[in-house]
């Protein structure tokens, strides 16, 4: 008997689950413990993408592709870089107050492309940190030494300095001057805050929140009411680590909604602008969509059809007001199943049979734009797996699976604290004890 299309379904999700985590498996350093960025070769670390890789472990276990030895093994490894690199002011460091520049060497771990000390991308870093500390939590001398090396980093990082004596975080620092942009409105951000609130040595005040809160977007598109982000990205980052079923800040309790049903409309959203695809680009509809912070092709090129068109590269690409330049995320759709699972495997499914030559070694692309004329319908593809998607699916995937992340992450004193700290109850946050230390 052939198998069902629920069990067919099944199979298809987990193979693309392992191949994302197995993203880890080829692109970890052996001696420092960080994750490349990309797949490209000479590709240099980027510390949110060994964020994710870190909180990837836990679900290697659990799914049984991994042992637990070999995991513990590696994400010490990578602890212990952090706790022992150069975190000196010079320009060539690897981090200084406790946050890490965004692009590091592989080998050595040194600052590379001039890149900034960057405030969210260590806040990406260290919830992974702080999810392999919650998930090792054997007697073992390994095991007890994640946990204890996990609060070691979490509280060195200075979050009141990156205030800038401002009421809101920078987005970081350049050696010698602070970044004039700050992390206000609703973004991925969000994350970031609830860190910082909870910092057992370093917190910033709960008034902060409340600044970054300040210029959220509350908009509709067609019937749909929202908490405005463009990229889908967004939506999804911080929800990775927090499950924010049922539970409420100041802004959402007088809107009447959760973040994640706010996620569920956006996700609408996506599907809706591609429906209607305003600038007619090939390929949208409402079961192929996607768009959000990726790579894309450059300069002007040549479409189906005949016309040219000036194409903008990297961007932060959203719906319903862009940019949009017929760039999509193949993977998008699959990093919604904990939201909408309909959605999700509509879109999956839509997105391998309408361009079946988009997986490589079982991994999406970063994104691919099939208005431009190319070889195959797929047109361009971006050459690169990108470590952030790939993380992104090991952890949505499970999470839609058992809530693996999710339940080790409502157990952590600093993401209870920082949800508190910012004002958010209900749910299961009120059925907890308040945490007595952040640490």
């Amino acid at each position: 008997m052939p198998p069902s299309p629920d069990a067919s379904s099944a199979a298809l999700v987990n193979r693309l689950h392992h191949s994302a985590f197995d993203y880890f498996r080829l692109h970890t350093h052996p001696e420092t413990g960080l994750v490349a960025d990309t797949s490209l070769p000479g590709s240099p670390s980027s510390i949110a993408t060994t964020g994710f890789g870190l909180s990837s472990y836990p679900v290697a276990i659990e799914r049984g592709w991994m042992s637990r030895a070999e995991a513990a093994a590696i994400v010490l490894k990578t602890l212990r870089f952090f706790e022992g690199c150069d975190t000196g002011s010079h320009p060539d460091a690897t981090g200084h107050r406790g946050f890490y520049y965004h692009f590091l060497a592989m080998h050595d771990g040194r600052r590379v492309w001039h890149s900034e000390l960057s405030t969210i991308d260590t806040a990406l870093l260290i919830a992974g940190v702080l999810t392999a500390g919650a998930y090792f939590d054997g007697s073992d001398p390994a095991e007890t030494e994640i946990r204890d090396t996990a609060r070691e980093l979490y509280a060195r990082v200075d979050w009141r300095w990156a205030m800038n004596k401002g009421d809101t975080l920078t987005m970081g620092w350049k050696t010698n001057r602070f970044i004039r942009h700050r992390w206000r409105g609703y973004n991925e951000a969000l994350l970031l805050y609830i860190l910082a609130l909870a910092s057992p040595t370093h917190p910033i005040p709960p008034e902060s929140f409340a600044a970054y809160t300040a210029s959220y977007q509350w908009l509709r598109y067609g019937e749909i009411d929202y908490l405005h982000a463009g990229p889908l990205f967004i939506h999804l980052f911080s929800h990775a680590w927090i499950d924010f079923d049922g539970i409420h800040d100041a802004y959402m309790r007088e809107k009447g909604i959760d973040y994640v049903e706010n996620t569920r409309r956006a996700i609408r959203i996506q599907r809706a602008y591609a429906r209607d695809n305003p600038h007619g680009y090939i390929g949208y509809s409402d079961t192929v969509w996607g768009l959000t912070a990726c790579d894309g092709p450059s300069a002007r090129r040549r479409l189906r059809g005949g016309h040219r068109q000036h194409f903008i590269g990297y961007s932060a690409r959203g719906a319903p007001f862009g940019p949009d330049d017929g760039t999509l995320a193949p993977w998008a759709a699959l990093s919604c199943l904990p939201f909408d699972r309909e959605a999700a495997m509509e879109g999956l499914d839509a997105v391998l049979a309408t361009y079946p030559n988009l997986l490589s070694d079982g991994r999406f692309p970063g994104s691919f734009n099939p208005t431009i004329i190319g070889p195959t319908a797929e047109g361009w593809i971006d050459e690169r797996c990108v470590g952030l998607d790939q993380g992104l699916l090991v952890m949505m995937i499970e999470n839609a699976r058992s809530g693996l992340i999710w339940r080790l992450m409502r157990d952590s004193p600093p993401i209870c604290e920082g949800l508190r700290r910012a004002g958010f109850s209900g749910g299961w946050l009120s059925a907890e004890q308040p945490a007595s230390s952040a640490a």
